[in-house]
């Protein structure tokens, strides 16, 4: 399964895109137009819901039909079979959503556009049928320290205090700010996401980890010793739509640590500025960080207005991130020189190359 789908040309390709509001709107009419009790129970409630699963499907679409993987769209569905059900809601609602898709595009888009896009999403539903909704197991984070349960519980608890404690204990017996994130934050945030799908983390939690695990990275990166300089630059970014941003920070900290020179412009950085920023500073490296395979896309064109703007004296450019971690076969589709797993491999892969 989840073997390689026919991609759309360029102008099916605009046709898709400029049909996606369009579609959202008209099959959220068509399902509640059939007084189904599945949705009919939910309401107002229901119909914005399924607007939203509807722009998410076709979101996750988008990429499979510009790279051709049907992989990530598997994973996709399989999480939001999980999500219907925390909601208390069958995986079929799934079925009679990718249906209606189907029916719009074949509708509206020319004949050999439209039967790809429907081939497309009867593979991508045959695909989830054959995973038997089980969801997918992330990228193992590294192996965890003894610290990172209390650490976790730190987080979901609110105690800023006691999480910088764990870190300063941690680099009192020695180890790095690098392996701390890598052994302990790293792990208890996977764990965190996970217990978020399946509601067992409440959001406020979830953005409370967050900001608590950014202020320790800061204040380990203080307590860390000064790195000798080897006169080389990054620039660091997560591309646009991507808010997730705590791994490129990973990143940025194991590169500083490194003796780079670092810029870090954060989460959803639009392209145009990312690109002008690039010409601008002029780095010897471009780390840019995705996490779902729709970010994909956006890495794309980053890296194509970079060649047609700078030519040869562009930066080789690595990426990196949760979609890359899984499907590392996209990246080269996306043009990058490089990905790596992790932060350690990525300055090690970036300082090697730049060396030959």
């Amino acid at each position: 399964m989840n073997a390689a789908t026919n991609t759309l040309d360029s102008d099916g390709l605009r046709q898709f895109l400029e049909l996606q509001t369009d579609a959202v709107n008209a099959v959220t009419r068509r399902i509640y137009a059939a007084k189904d009790a599945l949705f009919e129970r939910y309401g107002r409630g229901g119909e914005d819901a399924c607007r939203e699963d509807l722009s998410f499907h076709l979101e996750f679409l988008r990429p499979v039909l510009e790279f051709g993987s049907q992989a990530p769209m598997t994973d996709y569905l399989c999480w939001q079979a999980a999500m219907l059900a925390a909601r208390g809601m069958s995986a079929d609602s799934l079925e009679v959503s990718l249906d209606e898709l189907a029916h719009y595009f074949v509708r509206r888009m020319d004949p050999k556009s439209g039967a790809i896009v429907r081939e497309a999403l009867k593979v991508a539903w045959a695909n989830f049928q054959h995973a038997k909704t089980e969801l997918p197991q992330p990228p193992l984070p590294h192996e965890p320290w003894a610290e990172t349960s209390a650490f976790e519980a730190a987080l979901l608890a609110g105690h800023q205090g006691e999480a910088l404690a764990i870190m300063d204990a941690c680099i009192d017996m020695g180890r790095s700010l690098v392996d701390f994130e890598r052994h302990v934050i790293q792990p208890s945030l996977y764990n965190i996401g996970e217990k978020w799908q399946t509601c067992e983390v409440t959001v406020s939690q979830e953005h409370l980890a967050t900001a608590i695990v950014q202020t320790v990275m800061t204040a380990g990166l203080l307590r860390s010793p000064p790195p000798v300089l080897i006169g080389k630059r990054v620039l660091l970014a997560c591309v646009a739509g991507n808010h997730h941003a705590i791994g490129l920070r990973m990143v940025c900290d194991a590169f500083q640590l490194a003796g780079w020179e670092v810029r870090y412009l954060g989460a959803d950085v639009p392209t145009g500025p990312l690109v002008a920023h690039v010409a601008e500073w002029k780095p010897d490296l471009l780390a840019i960080s995705v996490c779902f395979p729709q970010h994909l896309v956006t890495a794309k064109d980053v890296i194509s207005q970079l060649r047609m703007r700078l030519g040869r004296n562009r930066p080789a450019v690595i990426v990196g991130g949760r979609a890359i971690n899984r499907f590392e076969c996209l990246a080269e589709k996306a043009g990058a020189d490089a990905h790596r797993a992790d932060a350690s491999a990525a300055v090690l892969h970036a300082t090697q190359s730049l060396a030959a």
